[in-house]
């Protein structure tokens, strides 16, 4: 069976999502902000800080071009659509599921300090630059697209019957 890989911007909920989803489905799950932590021994924010914004990336590329698994609900960070190598990598044995959520329900979650939420960015640019940065590239990769409800069971029951409805095995 394939990996259900969540897309989509920070503060759209793929991780609690991804988590719900899981259960649903009595799969696995893998936040990958969770193995870029584990790899590095340091906080997201941390990394940022001392490493730099190339370094964090290659770090979250090179995990999601390592990552192995099957029957497994995937939550990547907001950047892994920046690497083509590691969301390539995930889509050979995975479904992407863009978790699309407005821009200003994001601002809302999101912190003064990008960096304080661990959000692998350039200096100085702020959610909305980020969003129309990031937002082909979730387009380009998604193979469905659901709209993030509130509550995080709500939104890992869409994904599961748009998947149904599309004729995906789960």
């Amino acid at each position: 069976m394939k990996n259900i890989i969540l897309i989509g911007m920070p503060g759209t909920g793929k991780s609690v999502v991804g988590r719900a989803l899981a259960d649903r489905l009595h799969y696995t799950f893998v936040d990958v902000d969770d193995l870029i932590v584990q790899a590095a021994g340091q906080p997201l924010s941390e990394i940022l800080r001392s490493q730099g914004l190339d370094a964090f990336l290659a770090l979250e590329g090179r995990i999601g071009e390592e990552l192995t698994c099957e029957n497994t609900v995937i939550a990547t960070g907001g950047s892994m659509v920046l690497s083509e190598g590691a969301m390539a990598h995930l889509k050979e044995n995975g479904v992407a599921v863009w978790l699309e959520t407005p821009l200003s329900q994001i601002s809302e979650r999101m912190p003064e300090d990008l960096t304080d939420r661990g959000i692998a960015a350039p200096a100085g640019m702020d959610i909305r630059q980020i969003y129309r940065q990031r937002e082909p590239l979730y387009a380009k990769y998604a193979d469905l697209i659901v709209a993030s409800r509130p509550g995080e069971d709500d939104t890992a029951h869409q994904v599961e019957e748009v998947m149904r409805t599309v004729g995906m095995q789960l």
